[in-house]
């Protein structure tokens, strides 16, 4: 989820390095600050790991000026969201109408007040923090609190680009609730909704690293993501998702193979090239986890697609 509890980050990008010092100044006590001098840098830096959470772009640079950064920004999906505020000399009504047709917020002549790039800035960062938290609620499992299908799909699509560009593998975890049906009839959709709610929150805390992806699927199924992660090391995080719900100790007794709940895995590796299509990843995935509810359930089922091997 969005975190807003840390300092939101403006970028002011003029090849003026007077003009940055002076707005860097008078931020740098609400905001943590980066600069550029260049169009380029400023994409650079906009299309991080860590990008910006507004942008403070002058128009007149030499290179790629303001308008075409603008409209490079809105071009990416990556850094499409980030709001743009113009500050720059050209205050002819036709600018600021070129500005804002590039996709800028908001647009502020120089030579600039500092209370008013002050509230500007603030109302747009407030404006942009709920736009985020709106966004993250629609990805979010209304019962169970954690991402849900719509996130998965996002989330995978954007992993498998990355191991693309760095020829790393990706694994997929399928979980499903053993005679979760069964726990349902019998204990009411109550306890079934209270059950779901354990085993999110215990699949979610057995994930370790920041890259880790657990979501709710659908009904009592869970779908897991590990980034950069071979066969073997999926399947030894895959069981200590098993164990983790196991030792929730939750009664069901009218499972056909424990007295508690219980899950089955299936998990799938590969590493993606342009010509693979992740769906494949998730249909193997969905196989073995297929095989390992015909085998007795409460177990892990592991494939690997080539050039991997099965596990």
């Amino acid at each position: 989820m969005v975190n807003y509890s840390i300092r939101f980050t403006i970028l002011i990008v003029d090849d003026q390095p007077t003009n940055i010092r002076v707005l860097g100044e008078a931020l740098k006590n609400d905001y943590q600050i980066k600069m550029a001098t260049t169009g380029e840098k400023a994409l650079e830096i906009a299309g991080s790991e860590a990008p910006p959470d507004l942008i403070l772009l002058d128009i007149l640079m030499p290179g790629i000026d303001g308008y075409e950064v603008c409209k490079r920004l809105k071009q990416n999906p990556k850094t499409a969201k980030i709001p743009v505020i113009f500050i720059t000399a050209k205050n002819q009504e036709e600018d600021e109408t070129k500005g804002l047709s590039y996709g800028a917020v908001d647009y502020i002549t120089k030579p600039f007040s500092i209370p008013i790039v002050k509230a500007r800035a603030k109302t747009h960062l407030e404006l942009k923090k709920h736009r985020d938290l709106l966004e993250d609620l629609s990805t979010l499992d209304g019962l169970t609190g954690i991402p849900n299908r719509r996130k998965f799909d996002d989330y995978l699509k954007m992993e498998w680009k990355r191991a693309v560009r760095g020829s790393y593998p990706v694994s997929i975890i399928m979980i499903d609730i053993d005679y979760f049906k069964l726990f349902n009839d019998n204990y009411g959709h109550s306890a079934g909704d209270d059950c779901l709610k354990k085993v999110a929150q215990s699949l979610n805390l057995a994930s370790r690293r920041p890259a880790d992806f657990i979501a709710r699927y659908g009904g009592e199924e869970f779908v897991g993501i590990l980034p950069n992660t071979f066969i073997e090391k999926a399947a030894q995080f895959a069981q200590r998702l098993r164990h983790s719900v196991e030792e929730l100790n939750i009664s069901h007794k009218f499972s056909l193979i424990n007295d508690k709940i219980t899950v089955s895995l299936g998990c799938a590796a590969t590493i993606p090239t342009v010509k693979k299509s992740y769906d494949l990843l998730i249909q193997n995935a969905d196989q073995a986890l297929y095989e390992a509810k015909s085998k007795g359930r409460n177990q892990l089922q592991c494939v690997g697609i080539d050039p991997l091997k099965k596990f």
